[in-house]
């Protein structure tokens, strides 16, 4: 008799769903992007207009997954989904060095082949700065939106801004601290990214969290796969 995984269908595709998610997001950073109106908060605290990368979207959107997988099947679980997004995330690393390596087809449009190897290179530093950041702040979010639920919090939405908050003010120390210091002076950008991505937790998740929660119960209530 074959037997088969309890997996939910919510877990199923979450996780799916995650592992996009960590590979379309190192793509998505090569491009700043600004944030209309909420941009002119960063002139009130002196860093200039706020700018972020867009791999922040697909950032928050792996916030919102883990922190609703924490909430549909406990924290273990959660954390187990981030240990293993090291693998699509270290692996389209790898790829991406290797696709760089490989010699281009001499029919390839020079401008075309500078655009590619512009937006897929990056220094060492970058790279694991990305890889450190995210292991890190991924399990603090796990852990810090499990905590204030077992300590007593119902609200949702307020243990989903917390947690995404503190975990992408940790992001930020960790990626910008590995990737570029000694290269240049980091303060104004430290304190715009965190800022940025304080108002973008405060906005953004929530909403997502309640999204993924409901999605995923809905997917629960059919027998598991």
């Amino acid at each position: 008799m074959e037997i088969r995984p309890n997996i939910t269908r919510s877990l199923f595709f979450l996780s799916i769903f995650y592992g996009g998610m960590v590979c379309i997001a190192g793509v998505l950073g090569n491009k700043q992007v600004s944030l209309g109106p909420i941009s002119q908060i960063g002139t009130w605290v002196g860093v200039g207009p706020l700018a972020v990368e867009a791999g922040i979207f697909a950032f928050l959107l792996l916030v919102a997954v883990s922190s609703a997988v924490a909430e549909l099947n406990g924290p273990d679980t959660a954390r187990r989904l981030v240990l293993w997004g090291f693998i699509p995330l270290i692996t389209s690393v790898l790829l991406s060095l290797l696709v760089l390596a490989l010699p281009a087809s001499p029919s390839m449009e020079p401008d075309r082949l500078h655009a590619f190897e512009l937006m897929m290179s990056g220094t060492p530093r970058i790279w694991l700065g990305g890889i450190i950041a995210y292991g890190i702040s991924q399990i603090l979010n796990v852990t810090i939106f499990s905590a204030l639920k077992s300590g007593g919090g119902k609200m949702l939405w307020l243990r989903a801004a917390v947690a995404s908050m503190l975990s992408q003010i940790a992001d930020t120390l960790i990626f910008i601290s590995v990737a570029f210091y000694g290269v240049f002076p980091i303060r104004e950008l430290l304190v715009g990214q965190m800022l940025t991505k304080v108002v973008l937790s405060l906005v953004l998740v929530p909403p997502l969290i309640y999204f993924f929660v409901g999605l995923g119960r809905f997917l629960d209530r059919r027998r598991s796969l």
